[in-house]
C-alpha cells in the first residue's frame, strides 16, 4: 500500500514539472530574442502595432473606437483590408531612414487615385446609401472617401450633424456664405446638416438630393406645403429653388428677392386686378387706381395673398383670377 501511495505521488510530481516546462516553453523568446507580439485592437493587427501604439500621433489606434474596430462583428476589417501587406514598409529591407509607405496610403502625399483610393472602401461600403458612388458628382470630381471621412479618428467629424457642415464648406465656400446670412435653415445652429437633403454619396435626384426630386426633398420637413390644392401655384409645382435659395438669402423666408420684386419676375405691370397683377415698379410709393394703398405702400403681395404655395379657396370670377389666395 505504501508503495502505490509513493508511485502515485512520484506520478503527480512529475506531471506537474512537464505541465510547467510546457508552460516554459510558451512563453519562451523566440529565437530573435522578442516573445510573439500580441494583437491589441484588430485581428491580425500584431503586423502593425508591434510600431504603432497609444502614443502615436495621429492616434491610429483611436480606430478601436469606431465601427471599424468592433470585435463582435465578423465584417470588420483588418489594417491590411485597407493599407495592404506592406512588407516594404514593415521590414524596410533597403534600410531607409524613412520607412516606405504602406501599399496603400491614404494621405494628402498619397500617390493613389482618388478611385484607388475609395476601391479600400467600396469592397465593403457597397448598395444601400452608396450605391449611386460612381455615377456622383463627388467620385466624378476626383473626391475620395478619405477626403471627407477619418476612419481612425475616434470621432468622425463628417458624421456628427453639429461638425459635418464644416467639412461640407472645405469645398463649398458659396453655401458657407449662404448659410451664415440672416435667413437660413437652422444649420449653424445644429438643428440641421448637409445630409438632412443631400447624399453626399450620390443620388438619383438632382444636386444628390436625398429625393429624387427638389420639391419632395423639401416636403419631408414641409409637408403642409404638398398639397394638392384647388388652386395650384404653378411655380411651386414645378420647383421649390423657382423662388427659394435653401442655403440662405437676406430675404425673409429665404426667397432669392423681396416683395414685390420677386413676384414681378413673374407677374408684369400691364394692371391688377387682371389676368396677370403686377404694380408700377417706376412709382413705388404710387397709389394706382387699380392697386389700392395695401399694395403699392406697403409693397407685399401676400398682404392679400396668404396662401401663395396654393390655396382650396372658392374663386369668385368676377374679382378673382385662378391663382389669388386670399384669407
Amino acid at each position: 500500500m505504501k508503495f502505490l501511495r509513493k508511485l502515485i505521488a512520484s506520478c503527480v510530481v512529475l506531471g506537474a514539472l512537464a505541465g510547467s516546462t510546457a508552460v516554459l516553453a510558451a512563453d519562451a523568446p523566440t529565437s530573435g530574442g522578442k516573445p510573439p507580439a500580441k494583437d491589441l485592437v484588430l485581428k491580425g493587427d500584431a503586423k502593425c502595432t508591434s510600431c504603432h501604439d497609444e502614443s502615436d500621433e495621429p492616434k491610429l489606434l483611436h480606430i478601436g473606437k469606431t465601427k471599424h474596430g468592433s470585435l463582435a462583428d465578423g465584417r470588420t476589417p483588418s489594417c491590411t483590408s485597407c493599407h495592404g501587406d506592406s512588407d516594404k514598409h514593415v521590414n524596410n529591407p533597403e534600410k531607409l531612414k524613412e520607412r516606405p509607405v504602406t501599399d496603400r496610403s491614404f494621405g494628402k502625399s498619397s500617390k493613389l487615385s482618388a478611385d484607388e483610393k475609395s476601391a479600400a472602401c467600396t469592397t465593403c461600403h457597397q448598395g444601400g446609401k452608396h450605391i449611386n458612388w460612381n455615377t456622383s458628382a463627388h467620385a466624378n470630381r476626383d473626391v475620395s472617401c478619405t477626403s471627407c471621412h477619418q476612419v481612425h479618428a475616434g470621432k468622425d467629424k463628417v458624421r456628427d450633424k453639429r461638425t459635418q457642415a464644416e467639412v461640407c464648406y472645405t469645398c463649398h465656400k458659396q453655401q458657407r456664405a449662404e448659410a451664415n446670412k440672416p435667413s437660413h435653415h437652422p444649420i449653424p445652429e445644429g438643428k440641421m446638416t448637409c445630409s438632412d437633403c443631400h447624399n453626399a454619396h450620390g443620388s438619383a435626384g438632382p444636386k444628390m438630393l436625398v429625393k429624387d426630386t427638389t420639391n419632395a426633398t423639401c416636403y419631408t420637413c414641409h409637408a403642409e406645403k404638398r398639397g394638392p390644392f384647388v388652386h395650384n401655384h404653378q411655380p411651386v409645382v414645378e420647383d421649390c429653388g423657382n423662388c427659394h435659395n435653401p442655403h440662405g438669402t437676406t430675404a425673409e423666408g429665404m426667397l432669392k428677392a423681396r416683395q414685390p420684386f420677386l413676384c414681378q419676375q413673374c407677374h408684369g405691370e400691364s394692371s391688377h386686378p387682371g389676368n396677370i397683377p403686377g404694380v408700377r415698379s417706376n412709382m413705388p410709393n404710387a397709389v394706382s387706381t387699380n392697386i389700392g394703398p395695401g399694395m403699392a405702400q406697403a409693397r407685399g403681395c401676400m398682404n392679400c395673398h396668404t396662401n401663395i404655395h396654393g390655396s382650396n379657396s372658392p374663386s369668385n370670377a368676377t374679382s378673382s383670377g385662378p391663382f389669388r389666395f386670399f384669407r
